[in-house]
């Protein structure tokens, strides 16, 4: 298999060009080699999860952005699974409140930054402000803003907003990864249709989803320039290919598990004095054991 991380990472130096990434990557495993990968990389995660709470330095925080039917939920769902509940915490954020748009664009996603030696993950985040939005500007009037003059200088502010609260984040702990699953508009199609054809999945759609179809190259237009304007050292993006579910999360889970090896994680030793508190605690419970 391929390096995910160096095959996928979006350079820092504003050169990702959009219509050379890919949706699909070609590929000798199965689906059900790709299941079992993704199996051991999920338990990977567990392990490391657990020492990154023991150890109580850093957090992580995944996030997820995508054209809608990119398979953000399912990521979500397969790459947690088996890893403790305790040490996760997933928000999802759609329309903001009227509360949340009284403050700054950033206000409503720091609140539920992880804390150390936890997982946080974002589906969607503080990205939609320079994507949906950028698409539709119109939006901005419910944001009661000092009065814009220039569109394209308020971009450039929230990107500079972006990469400064990113690396205040990484400077104190926060390890950022952040995936863009990049499917294809012809796939996207083909998952809006299964929604249609098959009951169960109803739910999933939405006919403002086909709506927003419409604005596609908007939406890529402002996916490459986010992407450029952001990916950075210390907060990375991975535009991911997408067409593929199995191969996708295998390459998220993998780019994450690489993350947090790079951490070099350990379990805190014990000092002195508390191996000498234990010694005693020992004896305390041999000496009732025996008194029964």
């Amino acid at each position: 298999m391929f390096d995910f991380p160096e095959r996928y990472r979006v350079p820092f130096d504003g050169s990702f060009k959009l219509q050379e990434a890919k949706t699909y990557e070609d590929h000798a495993e199965t689906e059900e080699e790709l299941n079992d990968q993704l199996k051991k990389l999920v338990k990977k995660i567990d392990k490391f999860q657990q020492t990154l709470y023991a150890a109580d330095q850093y957090s992580l925080l995944l996030v997820f952005q995508a054209m809608d039917a990119a398979g953000k939920d399912s990521t979500i769902k397969a790459i947690l699974k088996g890893v403790n509940p305790a040490g996760c915490q997933v928000f999802s954020f759609k329309q903001p409140s009227v509360e949340e748009l009284d403050h700054d664009f950033l206000w409503r996603t720091a609140r539920c930054l992880p804390e150390r030696g936890r997982i946080g993950v974002f589906n969607r985040s503080y990205y939609e402000e320079v994507l949906v939005v950028r698409v539709h500007p119109n939006y901005l009037a419910g944001q009661n803003l000092p009065k814009v003059s220039k569109l394209d200088q308020l971009w450039e502010e929230r990107y500079e907003s972006i990469k400064d609260h990113e690396k205040h984040l990484a400077r104190n702990g926060t390890v950022i990864l952040k995936f863009w699953l990049n499917v294809s508009k012809q796939e996207q199609k083909n998952r809006f249709l299964s929604r249609l054809d098959e009951q169960n999945k109803n739910w999933k759609f939405s006919a403002g989803d086909v709506m927003e179809r419409q604005h596609w190259d908007e939406y890529m237009a402002a996916y490459e320039n986010a992407l450029n304007a952001t990916s950075s050292k210390y907060a990375p993006w991975y535009a991911i290919p997408a067409d593929d579910k199995a191969y996708m999360r295998v390459a998220v889970a993998d780019t994450i598990v690489k993350a947090l090896e790079g951490l070099h994680l350990e379990y805190p030793e014990v000092s002195t004095e508390e191996q000498a508190k234990f010694a005693e605690a020992r004896r305390l419970l041999e000496a009732e054991e025996s008194a029964r």
